[in-house]
């Protein structure tokens, strides 16, 4: 295997493993404290789970967002990339295949 190979490897397995720690923490907190008008759920994440997931979405907004996207889209987009890789297995697999 060569090095730029594995390197990607290693990049890929510790996706998934952010993916998962993703995952824990929502399903852990995920309560909804307010309903907005909107639909918006927002959902209280308490330090140091709050931390966690603030550094998750920042590495997120580089890596998924648009090209041009105002600050906000981008954030708004890493968001909706992180929920989805973070969503429940079932979904995912559905999505997949």
């Amino acid at each position: 295997m060569s090095v730029a190979a594995e390197r990607f490897e290693r990049a890929a397995i510790l996706g998934v493993a952010m993916a998962e720690e993703t995952r824990r923490i929502l399903r852990s907190h995920l309560r909804p404290a307010e309903v907005s008008a909107d639909g918006t759920v927002l959902v209280n994440v308490p330090f140091p789970d709050s931390a966690v997931l603030r550094v998750v979405l920042e590495v997120a907004t580089e890596c998924f967002a648009r090209a041009g996207a105002s600050p906000e889209q981008a954030r708004r987009e890493a968001l909706e990339s992180v929920l989805q890789l973070a969503g429940p297995e079932t979904e995912r697999r559905r999505d997949m295949g």
